[in-house]
């Protein structure tokens, strides 16, 4: 009870920027049916013309998985977040991905997570179309897309959520 009155409270609201520059692709046009069909969440996806990925919020790395393809964040606000650098990417083990963050980091929106050889990842997976997924969409109360036709990395708003 205490806590509730003193404690501080996690925001209710999340501005959840684009972890990568390029430009906007609905998720239902994503060449990945796992994606198009929001078999794992909303969202929106970027096809990229820069292989820098950076923090779209303030919060924590909860997954980097182990090829480097694909990492989860929980903001300040509690909003789960997956970032899968392309489509069929598992596939190249890692290569062509480096890694700035490990699980359980605490990052700050724009700071740098990975960087992507997008010419490799061109040759040697399916797209570089990159969904940015709200994995945990049932705690959400409204998401708000935001999104123009281009983005810019650590600037551009994707969405707005507001927690239950």
């Amino acid at each position: 009870m205490f806590k509730k009155w003193f404690g501080k409270q996690p925001p209710k609201e999340e501005t959840i920027v684009a972890p990568l520059s390029g430009t906007i692709v609905p998720l239902e046009d994503v060449p990945d049916p796992v994606f198009a069909q929001k078999m794992m969440g909303d969202g929106i996806a970027i096809d990229p013309t820069d292989g820098d990925v950076v923090a779209p919020v303030d919060g924590e790395i909860i997954q980097l998985f182990p090829t480097k393809h694909a990492i989860g964040l929980r903001s300040e606000a509690g909003v789960e977040l997956l970032i899968h650098v392309g489509i069929d990417t598992v596939s190249m083990n890692g290569e062509g991905f480096t890694a700035y963050v490990k699980a359980g980091d605490r990052v700050k929106r724009g700071e740098r997570l990975l960087s992507v050889d997008l010419s490799l990842v061109h040759d040697k997976a399916k797209s570089t179309i990159t969904p940015i997924i709200i994995t945990n969409g049932d705690a959400l109360e409204s998401l708000e897309k935001k999104a123009e036709a281009s983005a810019a990395k650590g600037e551009t708003v994707l969405f707005h959520v507001k927690m239950k």
